[in-house]
């Protein structure tokens, strides 16, 4: 296997209604490019893995244990692992990049979807 790839070439693969990764896994972590639909929902949900990403496109609400913020492209964020949160886009949706360590193994596990051009900018 190499150890390049393009975005283009990665499944991608429905995690909740009106959310699509394309996710490469690592021996010690994750790394997705997340699609969001304008005005989705990601409920409130926690995992042992701690979670760090940046906002590329589109507005994103983001809670984080107590604290929430109204993020721009730019934003970072960390989430401590087992820690809730929860995220609603906006009426443009969202691309996000996120990292997860340790890898996200429940992933690993979904069904790939149709290849399509993701909604990335080109590079």
């Amino acid at each position: 296997m190499s150890a390049f790839v393009e975005i283009a070439d990665v499944a991608p693969q429905r995690i909740w209604d009106g959310v699509v990764a394309r996710a490469l896994h690592g021996e010690r972590v994750t790394l997705a490019v997340i699609e969001l639909e304008p005005d989705c929902t990601l409920p409130e949900h926690s995992h042992s893995n701690e979670q760090v990403g940046v906002l590329v496109s589109g507005t994103l609400e983001l809670r984080v244990g107590d604290e929430t913020r109204e993020l721009r492209p730019g934003t970072m964020w960390r989430i401590h692992a087992d820690v809730p949160h929860e995220a609603r886009t906006g009426p443009e949706g969202a691309v996000v990049v996120e990292v997860w360590s340790p890898p996200r193994s429940d992933w690993q596990e979904l069904a790939p979807e149709e290849p399509r051009a993701p909604g990335w900018p080109a590079v």
